[in-house]
């Protein structure tokens, strides 16, 4: 099974709005709705799990069935952790409860896809370029190169030392692993040290698993300041 965990909880700081910036509209439908759709499309994700706070269920189901997407194949929901790392350990403990609940388990093959409500550009090619670098390695994560000088600052203050641009890489979502190792690598760290991860792959890398990293989209940017959401809302409008 190839399940997909969608990441809606938190409450974005940088944002000026009332409600986390998952559930603003634009375009017509919530954030979130619209990262749902190109996974409830792909004929690579079987499954589709999301994180959220339970007041905004029944929101997310309403809004993805207005939109015409497949609300059966959303299998499931779980609750915010404490941090983002601990949020995907509780939509793969979802997983694999649900599986259990049917009889089954999870196999080698079996795959997690990770990816942010924030980012609702996210295109079904991206999906299946995921999906087909997975092969001969224990994950895929889309990348951006670097286009700008990058500096190192010990105090933020002041310039310590300067990087090499070709090495130093934008991680994006959706990163994808196999579900086995990935879960394993993820649960060694709880209970204290989940709270200091910040990207879905620095546990893999941790763990020693190989990522492969495959080129990104600039167009599947995340949702983080007002500036990023009048991006949205400006492409939206263009799309009709």
């Amino acid at each position: 099974m190839n399940a997909a965990i969608v990441l809606s909880g938190g409450f974005g700081t940088r944002i000026k709005s009332d409600i986390p910036k998952q559930y603003v509209r634009a375009g017509g439908r919530m954030i979130v709705t619209s990262a749902l759709g190109s996974l409830m499309r792909s004929d690579c994700v079987d499954a589709v799990y999301i994180v959220a706070e339970l007041e905004w269920r029944e929101s997310i189901l309403s809004d993805v069935r207005e939109a015409g997407l497949e609300a059966d194949k959303i299998r499931g929901f779980a609750e915010p952790g404490r941090v983002r790392q601990e949020s995907i350990l509780n939509g793969m403990q979802s997983i694999v409860n649900g599986l259990r609940d049917s009889g089954m388990e999870i196999g080698d093959d079996d795959t997690v896809l990770i990816h942010d409500a924030a980012r609702p550009m996210l295109s079904t090619r991206m999906i299946e370029e995921c999906y087909a670098a997975l092969p001969g390695h224990d994950g895929v994560m889309p990348v951006l190169p670097m286009k700008d000088t990058v500096y190192m600052s010990d105090d933020g203050k002041s310039v310590t030392d300067l990087l090499e641009r070709s090495r130093v890489f934008a991680g994006q979502t959706p990163e994808l692993f196999y579900f086995k190792p990935y879960y394993e690598a993820v649960k060694r760290l709880m209970p204290d040290k989940i709270l200091i991860i910040n990207g879905a792959s620095e546990p893999a890398v941790m763990a020693g698993m190989d990522i492969a990293m495959i080129p990104g989209d600039e167009g599947n940017f995340k949702i983080t300041t007002d500036a990023d959401m009048d991006r949205l809302r400006k492409l939206m409008e263009g799309r009709g």
